[in-house]
């Protein structure tokens, strides 16, 4: 049988969760042709149809669900863990009107929180996240919206934060923050779906019982970070969460997509979050 293509981010939480899965450690039977890129460009992928199971932002989840239905395991979804809005001298939101904002993909959740915080911000420029920093100090843009680990470096470069949008979200939801999930083709069907979602909660679970083993795996795709920064970043987007959305995550997915198909921001869709 062919390997499944399979992509998720080289940050430490996707490098964690999925070491154990792409190792042949829990991959129940079956094998995976991995594909390692930036969040934004595996939305790309995922939109083009290219992969049969990624890890997508939310966002792009909106327009993808016609053919992908969502994993319940391997996401980053949580409380404390949203994108940051910040800028060198601008003081507050209302003052980014009109301002050129950075943010680190069309499809990211980080987008789309933005646009449903305030539709009127709206002169936004794409750049690749680990960007967004430099371009915001050097006054290439106004603000940025970052991501990832920036969310604990971002003082290194003289920026404020104006605004948590994972904060406002839950202020304005009650709910956590979905930001990415795993998604698999609706084609490979309902058993092997059921399959790949429950050897992806075998992976997370491997993964907190064994960390130091995973620690070489991580390291070789962040050698940016410091340890503590890596440490951090895991902590940070891997969580209960991780290993099984429960109905508190279904609820909180089903509410962020329901408010952005409300706000125009996603097509609608009639086909089922969860199954295939």
């Amino acid at each position: 049988m062919q390997p499944l293509t399979l992509g998720y981010s080289p940050c430490p939480n996707d490098t964690f969760i999925f070491y154990a899965l792409v190792h042949g450690l829990v991959n129940g039977g079956m094998s995976f042709s991995e594909r390692l890129e930036d969040v934004e460009t595996l939305n790309g992928l995922a939109l083009q149809r290219e992969l049969d199971v990624s890890k997508v932002s939310y966002h792009a989840l909106g327009y993808l669900r016609d053919e992908y239905c969502l994993l319940h395991a391997g996401g980053a979804l949580g409380r404390g863990c949203g994108p940051l809005v910040v800028s060198r001298n601008h003081p507050d939101m209302v003052h980014l009107r009109g301002k050129r904002i950075a943010i680190p993909g069309r499809y990211t959740t980080a987008c789309l929180l933005l646009q449903l915080f305030d539709p009127a911000l709206t002169e936004l420029v794409i750049l690749p996240f680990y960007k967004i920093m430099a371009a915001v100090a050097q006054g290439e843009v106004d603000a940025g919206v970052i991501i990832h680990e920036s969310r604990f470096t971002y003082p290194d470069y003289g920026l404020k934060s104006l605004l948590d949008l994972g904060e406002w979200w839950e202020r304005e939801s009650g709910q956590p923050i979905p930001l990415g999930g795993i998604v698999a083709r609706r084609s490979l069907g309902a058993e092997r779906v059921a399959v790949i979602d429950h050897a992806l909660r075998a992976s997370v679970e491997y993964a907190f019982a064994h960390r130091a083993e995973a620690a070489a795996y991580i390291r070789a795709h962040s050698q940016e970070m410091s340890d503590e920064v890596c440490a951090a970043h895991i902590d940070l987007y891997v969580n209960r969460y991780s290993v099984d959305l429960g109905a508190e995550g279904e609820a909180a997915v089903t509410t962020l997509l329901g408010r952005a198909e409300g706000a125009g921001l996603i097509p609608s869709s009639t086909k089922h979050l969860f199954r295939p």
